[in-house]
């Protein structure tokens, strides 16, 4: 069982009080007391804080109440008895119009929709090839060559990974920096694991990094997460949700178990 379900499971178990949504209501209607206590009693930068996020909260009800009043207003009515026939092409013209409604539900829909997939970390740094990569002359017929090159970020191969034969190999990934596990932070819940990391959906600085399986900031990862017990809407488990790390793996060099990443799904991943 994950953590922070203990109460979820004693009241699947139990059940709940007789008065439960009695006392609900009155906790909800005790609300406003509360906020204005708070104006009137804080002092210094909490008040500065506190009056900032009530201001935050004014404005989204504010939004709301604008939407609302926008998706019920209607056009002008039709005339019981024209004067003179209209056209039919023109009929429609006089029925109440709900274009504002419509126009509202769809930029909602839209908005719900980029805010499922935004990543938590817009904008990030490009990395270099002279940074990611270093150059490797090895034997003495290709000394002079050096067309191989030693990868100095952290990477992910996969459990099934097997190096070329040296003599056609052109990038070389360390041992020692090749995570395979993340240290995974729901969003809601707060709650960090360590998961297994699937592989590499993109790195955002060059499509070679993620063919490559370079781990930097900013890069997507797929991650499993069937030990949490995630439920899809059809019922069955979920099996691996994407993520972004967050951090720099390659600072967190004296750990083998992983980067740090938050997600753009329904998971938030950190490792170091």
């Amino acid at each position: 069982m994950p953590q922070n379900e203990y109460i979820e499971r004693h009241t699947k178990l139990h059940g709940r009080r007789l008065d439960h949504e009695e006392r609900v209501r009155k906790r909800a209607a005790r609300e406003g007391h509360k906020q204005s206590e708070n104006a009137q009693n804080l002092r210094g930068l909490r008040a500065k804080l506190y009056a900032k996020q009530r201001h935050h909260q004014k404005i989204q009800m504010k939004k709301a109440i604008k939407k609302h009043e926008e998706r019920n207003v209607h056009g002008a009515a039709a005339e019981k008895e024209p004067a003179n026939p209209i056209p039919s092409y023109l009929l429609d013209r006089a029925n109440p119009t709900t274009a504002k409604a419509l126009s509202s539900q769809i930029k909602n829909k839209r908005a719900e929709k980029a805010a499922r997939f935004s990543v938590p970390i817009p904008k990030v740094r490009g990395v270099s090839e002279e940074e990611m990569f270093r150059v490797v002359k090895t034997g003495k017929k290709t000394a002079k060559k050096g067309w191989k090159r030693v990868v100095t970020k952290p990477t992910f191969v996969g459990p099934d990974f097997t190096r070329r034969p040296v003599k056609y190999e052109r990038f070389i990934r360390p041992m020692g920096l090749r995570y395979k596990k993340a240290n995974v932070t729901h969003p809601t819940l707060n709650v960090t694991v360590q998961l297994p990391i699937l592989g590499v959906k993109k790195n955002p600085s060059n499509p070679l990094y993620t063919q490559l399986g370079v781990l930097t900031k900013g890069t997507i990862i797929e991650v499993n997460v069937s030990d949490l017990g995630i439920v899809t809407t059809s019922g069955k488990i979920a099996w691996g949700r994407y993520a972004q790390i967050t951090n720099n793996p390659e600072v967190c060099r004296h750990s083998r178990f992983g980067t740090s990443a938050s997600s753009i799904c329904f998971q938030r991943y950190n490792a170091c």
